[in-house]
């Protein structure tokens, strides 16, 4: 009984410390890891001011009292811009929520998922520091510590105080979302990494993924068409980059002006 109770005193004092220490991190850190944005493709493309995940993005940013957010992704065709998102009502922040993107390049594209190859050793080794390729606004970085460079910037120009709350895309085409963790997985599991060790990135992983499923609006309905939408995206029947209205609203989001208070 007695070794029992060191042993749980132990155990309850190594989790005090690990939260005291992810705590501080925090708090002297650039980005602050939370999640998994969304679980389906609800068009294309993935952001622009309105969509759907962009005002859960926005929403969550302006809750949190942070001017800036970050969404990580596996990099498409597009070129990942920055905008700026009030077109949401409910949005707190009286100047919106300023969104930036950044991608990891993967010259071995594909969108299914290989566990044994890549998953699992990402989750035991990290991920090397030279595998990838990073993009933002359509500039490509060589190294992680370049992108972040460029985002840390592109924040403090905003005004932005305290870590950048990061969310990963997420979403999946193919498998079923609770076994592909989705678009910009692997980048948000290695900037977490970077930036809070090995048990933070696990901590964070775990927290992430689990984020839409209890904190997302709009996930009932996706996962309740989980089906219908991967149809209607795989046969392109969500494109809306030929649409005026979104032409509008992403070539304003990057004129200088749009930045402007």
């Amino acid at each position: 009984m007695k070794f029992s109770k060191i042993i749980s005193s132990v155990f309850v004092i190594l989790i005090l410390l690990f939260g005291f220490n992810l705590w501080y991190v925090t708090q002297n850190s650039l980005i602050e890891p939370v999640g998994r944005l969304s679980v389906n493709k609800l068009g294309n493309p993935d952001m622009y001011p309105g969509h759907g995940s962009s005002q859960v993005l926005a929403n969550y940013a302006a809750k949190s009292g942070t001017k800036c957010a970050l969404v990580v992704h596996y990099a498409g065709g597009t070129t990942y811009a920055r905008f700026h998102e009030d077109e949401d009502d409910e949005v707190l922040a009286p100047d919106g929520i300023f969104i930036i993107e950044l991608t990891f390049v993967d010259p071995d594209y594909r969108t299914s998922v290989d566990w044994l190859g890549d998953v699992i050793p990402t989750l035991l080794f990290g991920i090397p520091d030279n595998k990838y390729k990073y993009k933002a606004d359509g500039i490509v970085f060589n190294t992680l510590d370049e992108a972040l460079n460029y985002v840390s910037n592109l924040a403090k120009s905003r005004g932005q105080e305290g870590p950048i709350p990061m969310f990963y895309h997420g979403t999946s085409r193919q498998e079923a979302p609770y076994l592909n963790p989705g678009c910009g997985f692997p980048l948000f599991v290695q900037i977490a990494w970077k930036e809070y060790g090995r048990f933070g990135a696990y901590y964070y992983t775990v927290k992430g993924l689990l984020w839409p499923y209890v904190s997302n609006i709009f996930y009932p309905y996706q996962i309740s068409h989980h089906s219908s939408l991967n149809d209607l995206y795989n046969h392109d029947k969500l494109n809306y980059e030929s649409i005026s209205s979104y032409k509008s609203n992403y070539s304003n989001s990057l004129s200088p002006n749009y930045y402007r208070n």
